[in-house]
């Protein structure tokens, strides 16, 4: 710990902003009055030392900038004004954190360090939650403690449902892929890599595990220095552990109800639904072509998200909102209106579209949707251009994400995505000044 401080002090003398730029960074998981707190130190720490750095004209930024104008201004033609009034704050980091990162310079050694310590804080917050878990076991005698998360109103899983476990795999996955590949790694840098891919396995984000195990594969194939002499015989070694992995407990099971639900009747019409104690499981097909449903009907997740879409596609045709859509978080009463339509049971139609892409499309129109999509293939592109597997995960990640989850129409989500995005796509002091150069 001493060595921690020394180091954290001496980066801050460098930078006075490092210090408030990691605190924001590690508490993203903490209540949102925590992370409110660490926002608005950094932006004062900016302000008190205004003069002393220069502004960095950086085009990349403008983006998350544009996008949160645009959300503001949808106030105007929302079908739900006050709802989006309600939503317009959850995304200021969108406009504050690019401004600050325009006149605060991350160099490559700082932004190493910030996210050496956010991977750190994470083992802390896994240590934490599965020790949470082992004594919510012993008192509850409930296997569910250990995995997922729970209900809003029975809180039994792994995280708490506030937190979300398939956000919570997204903070995990960074933080392993910072020790995983590492290229001299330590004994300690092993193990703490494997409690960190464990706990993304227990928080069964299907989604979330497939694209780790990509990633590491990618890693593995084109990114690290024994890429070259990868075999065949250790893809298959790899890739049986993993099968391994999955074929345990909750996490095949969530597995096998997404394709013993899914699979079958997405082929056919013809082949029977799946029954479970008067509940019928929606599979994929029938989530896309029935024209009613009734209230015994559940929707899994890849089910529900098929029902989003296509919702998505029926009110495109349906409404003028492809160039300003419905407004910021206004979507909602015309999927309350599609629930009484299609005859769901109470309560789906209050889900929103669980794609980022859809729901920024549904909400703020082709402008928005087309904003999201050239902020991420900017960064992925430039993650491949500098050869930075760390960036290259954190887009791939949130590409992935924004398929399944609505993540940005979190506060969490917001600052997580904006804060990285502007670290790794961050103008170094020496990037800066050869574009002064060239200038």
């Amino acid at each position: 710990m001493k060595s921690v401080i020394q180091d954290i002090k001496q980066e801050s003398n460098k930078n006075s902003s490092f210090i408030f730029t990691l605190v924001l960074l590690v508490t993203i998981p903490f209540s949102l009055a925590v992370n409110n707190i660490a926002l608005i130190l950094l932006i004062l720490s900016v302000l008190i030392n205004f003069n002393k750095n220069n502004f960095n004209i950086n085009l990349l930024f403008f983006f998350p900038i544009v996008l949160f104008l645009w959300m503001s201004v949808s106030y105007f033609w929302s079908i739900d004004k006050h709802e989006t009034l309600k939503a317009i704050p959850k995304g200021i980091a969108l406009l504050l954190l690019p401004l600050v990162f325009m006149k605060v310079q991350i160099s490559k050694t700082e932004k190493e360090k910030l996210l050496k310590y956010y991977s750190f804080s994470m083992v802390l917050i896994v240590v934490f939650f599965l020790l949470r878990a082992v004594i919510r076991y012993l008192i509850s005698q409930d296997t569910r403690s250990f995995f997922y998360h729970g209900e809003s109103d029975d809180d039994y899983g792994l995280v708490p449902n506030l937190l979300n476990a398939i956000h919570v795999s997204v903070f995990v996955a960074l933080a392993f892929f910072y020790f995983f590949t590492k290229e001299i790694k330590s004994k300690i840098d092993i193990a703490l890599s494997l409690l960190l891919a464990g706990f993304i396995i227990l928080l069964s984000s299907k989604n979330i595990i497939l694209v780790v195990v990509v990633l590491i594969l990618v890693y593995f194939f084109y990114y690290s220095k024994a890429s070259h002499k990868m075999r065949l015989r250790n893809l298959i070694i790899f890739i049986g552990i993993i099968a391994i992995g999955l074929s345990f407990g909750k996490i095949k099971q969530r597995f096998q109800e997404e394709f013993r639900n899914n699979a079958p009747n997405s082929i056919s019409p013809d082949v029977s639904a799946t029954f479970e104690n008067g509940v019928h499981n929606v599979s994929i097909y029938e989530a896309w072509n029935n024209e009613k449903f009734s209230p015994n009907d559940y929707f899994p997740g890849t089910a529900l998200r098929v029902y989003q879409a296509r919702m998505f596609l029926e009110l495109l045709k349906e409404e003028n909102l492809f160039i300003q859509g419905f407004g910021l978080n206004a979507s909602e009463i015309k999927l309350l209106e599609k629930e009484k339509k299609y005859n769901l049971y109470h309560g789906y139609g209050r889900f929103n579209f669980h794609n980022q892409y859809i729901q920024n499309f549904a909400e703020i129109g082709v402008v928005g949707f087309l904003l999201l999509v050239i902020m991420l293939f900017q960064t992925l592109k430039k993650a491949i251009n500098n050869k930075d597997f760390m960036h290259f995960s954190f887009a791939v990640l949130m590409i992935s994400l924004f398929l399944t989850e609505s993540f940005l129409c979190r506060q969490r989500g917001v600052v997580f995505f904006t804060l990285l995005f502007c670290i790794f796509n961050s103008i170094s002091p020496k990037e800066s000044i050869n574009i002064e150069t060239k200038l």
